[in-house]
């Protein structure tokens, strides 16, 4: 039996469809959705490094945790490959075929399964869509970077990539994964092939400032603007993060609840005075 794995639920569609126009390729879909691109890494394969990495996911969506009674602690996320791991040894006839598209979120999710399959080598196969050709819907070639993007008759030609993980990959790639777990970087880039670059959690700051203008706009409109210039787009809500970051540094004025990216404006300080201003003062 072929256990497919994917990262992002948008990547499930597509394939899945793909099962009714091949059987060969059927199979049980496994999604892994934390997005590992974004965010800390230290530590990651203990329960204290899993508990940092949700205490910081739930502080960018400003989610807010009961606090334990007194003598009681909150316990950390489980392993989320421990069950893999025990499916893996308990039925023997199981691959899995990891599904990497050609962007940082993918090749982040690989390096972080293959750190910690090596004991299954033989039953663990990686497709890779690095610098792949593929037909859209018009029959025009393209170079797909994430799986959504590919047509389900097209998993047909990309299931002949499945190529098992070799040995070499998983000391290499393992030892990648322990590098990005140590480096701790706020953002992972994608300079090609799967050479991933860390940068700070700031990096985005810089295109967020530079696409927000002297007049207040909802601020999904400047993270609109700068996801379109990305070749990998990065979640809206780490951009979202960034943005009250930037108001609470005082780099951003805000006006309305600082919630999604459609509650609230931003502009640049020193913008034009709000159109009440004047009629105040008179009265006053």
């Amino acid at each position: 039996m072929i256990l497919h794995i994917v990262f992002g639920q948008s990547s499930i569609a597509n394939l899945k469809a793909a099962f009714e126009l091949d059987p060969q390729l059927e199979g049980e879909i496994l999604c892994y959705e934390d997005d590992l691109a974004v965010g800390p890494l230290f530590i990651l394969d203990t329960p204290d490094g899993r508990a940092a990495r949700r205490d910081w996911w739930n502080a960018v969506q400003e989610i807010t945790v009961p606090q334990p009674a007194e003598g009681e602690t909150i316990p950390p996320p489980e392993d989320p490959i421990r069950s893999l791991k025990a499916r893996l040894r308990e039925e023997e006839e199981l691959v899995i075929w990891i599904w990497a598209g050609q962007n940082p979120t993918d090749v982040c999710g690989y390096f972080w399964l293959v750190s910690q399959l090596d004991r299954f080598s033989g039953r663990i196969h990686l497709i890779y869509l690095n610098n792949l050709p593929f037909l859209n819907e018009k029959n025009g070639v393209f170079y797909p970077t994430h799986l959504s993007q590919i047509l389900p008759k097209e998993y047909l030609k990309a299931k002949k990539l499945a190529r098992e993980v070799s040995l070499a990959e998983f000391e290499l790639d393992g030892d990648e994964w322990r590098r990005l777990m140590n480096e701790n970087a706020g953002v992972r880039l994608l300079e090609g092939g799967k050479k991933i670059r860390g940068e700070a959690a700031t990096y985005y700051d810089k295109d967020l400032l530079a696409a927000t203008g002297k007049e207040f706009a909802k601020a999904s409109k400047s993270s609109a603007a700068v996801i379109g210039k990305m070749k990998y787009p990065v979640m809206d809500h780490f951009l979202n993060w960034r943005l009250k970051e930037l108001v609470k540094e005082g780099k951003l004025e805000a006006r309305g609840e600082l919630k999604s990216l459609k509650d609230y404006e931003i502009r640049q300080p020193g913008g034009p005075a709000e159109a009440e201003a004047p009629a105040a003062a008179e009265n006053a």
